[in-house]
Formats: C-alpha cells, structure tokens, sequence
C-alpha cells in the first residue's frame, strides 16, 4: 500500500472507550489502523469493519518486545506510521498513604513508561520520513488532581511533562505532538478497570466521595467518546492544533479554575518569590 491511502495509525487499548473510538474515527476519515490491546481477539469487529484497512496485534505496552513487533507490524503491513496513540491504561483511586508502592509502580509502568516506551519505538520513523504526530492521552487530572486521585494524575502529571519537553524536542523534524485532556467520558472509567486501593478509615473524610463517584459514574458520565475521537481526528496534522486539548465541558471549567487559582497564588506570592535573589 502507498500513501495514497491515507494516514497510518497505531492506537494502542483499543479494546474499548477512547481507543475503540479514535480506530473508527480514523477509519472513517479514510485511513489506516493497527489497533491493539492486550487480547487482540477483543478486536475482531474492528477488523471485520475496516477490512483491508485494519490490522491488529497484540500489545502490552509494558512488553518492550510487543511493543518492537507492534511498530513492525505496523511498518510491514501499512508501509509507515503516521500517527501514535498511547491510550492504553487505566484508573486508580485510593489516598496516597492507602496506596502500596507495588500499586503506584504498576500504575506508572502502563500509563506512562509503557506510553514512553511506544513513543521511543515509533520516534525514529517519524523523524526519518520527516512528520508525523504523537497523540498523548492524558486526562483533565493531567492538570490538577483530587483527594483519592493522587497516583492516577501522577501517571498523567509525568506523561504531561515529558511530552511538553517532547514537542520542542521534534518539532525541527516535522513531528507533531498533540496532548489530549479529557473530563469525564463514558469509556468504562469508574467500572471493573478501575484499580482500587485498600482503605484506612481515616481518609474517609477526605477521600469518601471521590470514592463514592467512582462507583456510581460508569454509564454516566456526560461525554461521548465518539465525539471526542472525531475532535482528536481533527487534531491531528492541523496547522493550529494546540499542545493541550482540553475535551468536555467539565474539562475547559476544571482546566480553567486550575490556571486561575495558580495565577493568584503567583500574584499573591510574588514579592515573597522576587525576593529570594542573592544580594
């Protein structure tokens, strides 16, 4: 196959929620797709509805060598990559005390050094061909973080700033990088992929709610991740995309609330902050 074709995408979690969605949506843009996940069998009406313009595989992104065979695949089959999502991961609450250190490390293995990892693996082939972008998804907790939500938005705080380094980093090559903050969409978050740590009564006070909606938001929470993977789609190659792409409603208040409670610390603060200089 030949560029002609369209744009070559490689999504990772595609099982479900965002990345299910961003496949089709490529799709129906009228480009190509190596959809995966951890069981690729989860992908087979993917397959059967894109035909000749899917291919699947299997990927662990915490795997370095399902993540070499994914990005060969891809390469092998499509002939380039033109565009990575790191989608894959999933969600966590628990205070931090709550929290093991096995947790924590096992949440940041998936969510941010198995998206480094695709990264890196893709990187040299976007720079050779001279473009391309890499799709972050990150999350509105990639901005600001709740009681209960600490290590999720850790995992979304150290992506965010990678990436930010990262667009600079390949911009003189041509390569794109877009970072996508959604608020709450109706992707499974909150269900039976939500890790949860073990509690200390204690932190009920603080944490109880993030933990109650938790367990009541699958199935209801405000957007749609068809929407979201259309915008995304959208995104990807414009001239003025941004570096963060804020997706929901919630999202741009939240994000927006976030910038200006910052803004006024930094003011308040300022003369406190000049004055540290030596004499």
């Amino acid at each position: 196959m030949t560029n002609t074709d369209g744009r070559v995408w490689l999504v990772t979690g595609c099982s479900a929620g965002f990345g299910r969605e961003i496949a089709l949506a490529a799709l129906a843009a009228g480009d190509r797709v190596l959809a995966t996940a951890r069981r690729p069998e989860t992908l087979a009406d993917l397959r059967d509805r894109g035909g000749d313009r899917v291919r699947t595989a299997a990927l662990d992104v915490t795997d370095a060598g399902q993540v070499d065979a994914a990005v060969k695949t891809a390469l092998e089959e499509f002939g380039r990559i033109d565009v990575v999502v790191n989608n894959a991961g999933n969600g966590s609450v628990g205070a931090v005390e709550e929290l093991t250190l096995e947790e924590l490390r096992a949440l940041m293995e998936v969510m941010f050094f198995g998206a480094v990892a695709v990264t890196k693996a893709v990187l040299p082939h976007l720079r050779a061909q001279g473009g391309g972008t890499v799709v972050q998804i990150s999350s509105m907790g990639g901005q600001l973080s709740m009681p209960g939500f600490g290590a999720y938005s850790a995992a979304k705080y150290a992506l965010e700033g990678l990436s930010e380094a990262l667009a600079e980093e390949v911009k003189p090559f041509g390569v794109q990088v877009l970072i996508v903050e959604p608020g709450a969409f109706r992707t499974e978050f909150g269900g039976d992929r939500m890790h949860r740590s073990r509690t200390i009564d204690a932190y009920a006070v603080s944490t109880s709610g993030t933990r109650d909606a938790v367990e009541s938001m699958d199935g209801t929470q405000p957007g749609d991740p068809a929407k979201a993977a259309a915008a995304i789609v959208r995104a990807v190659g414009s001239a003025d995309a941004p570096l963060h792409l804020a997706l929901g409603a919630d999202a741009v208040e939240a994000i927006r609330a976030q910038h200006r409670a910052l803004a006024a610390d930094l003011a308040a603060w300022e003369e406190v902050s000049r004055a540290t200089a030596l004499d």
